[in-house]
């Protein structure tokens, strides 16, 4: 695009962002830790889910020391339901790593930043141009599909030399911002004359164009300040635009869950860390096959124990590709002994148990089990 129509661009998402943008709690502050854990939250989630989530998390552990110094429990709790629980862990661990080596400061370096576990090159700089002010561009899923239609780009935005063209793009946007942000339109007074906000407000302008105008389906585009540039409105390509990543194939599976009660205590256990919801809990659990089972003998012998069990709900849920259906039994046992000896594995109270982070699935037979009265036959 020439410079001159490139211009045009930024001024129009500089404009529109001053008048437009959410009030969100982290646009309150410049605090990079605040800045850092929003973004990392904000990765797959919905920004109305996460401002909950982030308020918590920042009355709880308000600073980098006091993330680093937090117990597994904590740190999961205040994640429970985010998903993804890799990102939290790796928050602890970059944070531990701040503390060692920035004497507890975060790092205003780009290099540094990027350097941390689970920051790659559009966190960093997205914290390098919100809380530090650098021109440095960003590129998530917003940015990606509003750029390959404005700008008419076919390839799928996920692959090397098709990403290399968008990142190339966002980047010649922030240096045009800086730009237009010390020549505003003699039109608007909206735009900011200081060039040290133009890469934070360009930037923070893509995302929530993306999110709010330029959706996935159905775009607002009568309500877009780029229209009139927009290569795919032009051509009739909207719906075009971004080319689809092939979809991977669904696969189902089928789970056994199983509420075992002992003396107003149920059992639990927790996840190891190099498994799939690693330091989380859940009820005792085995996949089955997805044909008719005999679940007593199932329990036998997954659990090696005996138990009149009883049905108790089913959970549907997905984890990337695999649709899992959870059939979930409840018993109550006369001794619990043998089954707690188990490492990872204990028998909590109601109370106990909503203190404890749980997987997606199992939160909701806590929270089923919770609303749910009536005793059960000793077995």
């Amino acid at each position: 695009m020439p410079h001159k129509k490139l211009g045009q661009v930024t001024r129009g998402l500089l404009t529109w962002f001053v008048e437009n943008a959410r009030d969100l709690p982290w646009r309150r502050t410049r605090d990079p830790y605040a800045i850092w854990v929003s973004e990392i939250m904000l990765q797959q989630t919905q920004v109305k889910t996460v401002i909950p989530y982030w308020e918590r998390w920042m009355r709880e552990l308000p600073s980098i020391r006091a993330l680093a110094k937090a117990n597994s429990n904590k740190l999961h709790k205040l994640w429970e339901g985010l998903g993804y629980y890799t990102r939290v862990r790796n928050m602890q661990k970059a944070s531990q790593m701040i503390m060692k080596q920035h004497g507890g400061a975060f790092p205003r370096e780009f290099e540094d930043i990027l350097a941390l576990p689970g920051i790659g090159r559009y966190t960093a700089g997205a914290i390098c141009s919100i809380a530090f002010h650098q021109p440095y561009p960003v590129l998530d899923g917003n940015v990606m599909r509003l750029l390959t239609r404005v700008f008419g780009i076919a390839g799928n935005p996920r692959e090397s030399r098709t990403n290399a063209v968008l990142w190339s793009l966002a980047e010649d946007l922030v240096r045009s911002a800086q730009l237009a942000a010390c020549r505003p339109n003699a039109n608007s007074t909206a735009v900011r004359t200081d060039a040290e906000f133009a890469a934070s407000n360009l930037n923070q302008s893509l995302m929530e164009l993306g999110a709010l105008v330029c959706t996935a389906r159905k775009p607002k585009c009568e309500l877009c300040p780029l229209a009139r540039f927009c290569v795919a409105l032009k051509e009739d390509r909207i719906e075009d635009l971004p080319a689809a990543s092939p979809r991977p194939q669904v696969t189902k599976r089928r789970v056994a869950a199983f509420i075992l009660e002992h003396e107003d205590r149920f059992l639990v256990r927790q996840r190891g860390g190099d498994t799939v919801n690693a330091h989380l809990w859940e009820f005792p659990n085995v996949e089955v096959s997805c044909e008719p089972h005999d679940i007593s003998k199932t329990a036998k012998r997954e659990l090696e124990m005996t138990a009149a069990l009883e049905p108790f709900c089913t959970i549907k849920h997905s984890i990337t590709h695999f649709r899992i259906s959870m059939d979930v039994y409840r018993g109550v046992l006369k001794s619990g002994t043998a089954l707690a000896s188990a490492a990872g594995t204990r028998w909590v109270s109601k109370a106990a148990m909503k203190r404890l982070p749980f997987a997606s699935a199992h939160r909701k037979i806590v929270l089923k089990l919770d609303n749910r009265t009536g005793s059960l036959s000793r077995a």
